[in-house]
């Protein structure tokens, strides 16, 4: 069972790898603001728990078991910033809420958050009578 931190720099590879082509070490500390070391050790768990396969010197790639967790991470992701966004949540508070909520939400409420969403995109009025009624509450 991958812990938050394991989750984050699967996220995080992925998404280099799905953008560049490639993870470096250095393009993982930067974007996960940590030292190099801290990478190093990291990746090194993560070969031994079969998430990828790493090289000193050469490289890494992600194994199928790193590749299907790593989507299902960017997808979670991008799930939960859809919802914020459509709750009205301000562009300015929406990745920091994820990066807080998003390794402490199950299977189930993942999948509710889903169904929501769909049943607001399948009739636009609903978000829009959703945003006068926050509109309302937030005056009063």
């Amino acid at each position: 069972m991958a812990t938050p931190s394991m989750e984050d720099y699967l996220e995080r590879i992925y998404k280099l790898i799905d953008e560049k082509g490639y993870a470096r070490v250095s393009d993982i500390a930067e974007g996960l603001e940590v030292h190099p070391s801290s990478v190093t050790k990291m990746i090194q768990k993560l070969d031994k728990d079969n998430y990828l396969v790493y090289e000193k010197y050469r490289g890494l790639i992600l194994t199928s078991k790193g590749q299907k967790m790593g989507k299902r991470l960017v997808d979670r992701h991008k799930l939960l910033e859809q919802f914020l966004t459509l709750i009205g949540v301000s562009e300015d508070t929406i990745y920091k809420d994820v990066e807080g909520i998003e390794h402490h939400l199950s299977e189930e409420s993942i999948a509710c958050i889903e169904t929501l969403i769909e049943f607001f995109e399948r009739d636009p009025e609903r978000s829009q009578a959703l945003m006068r009624l926050k509109k309302e509450l937030d005056e009063s």
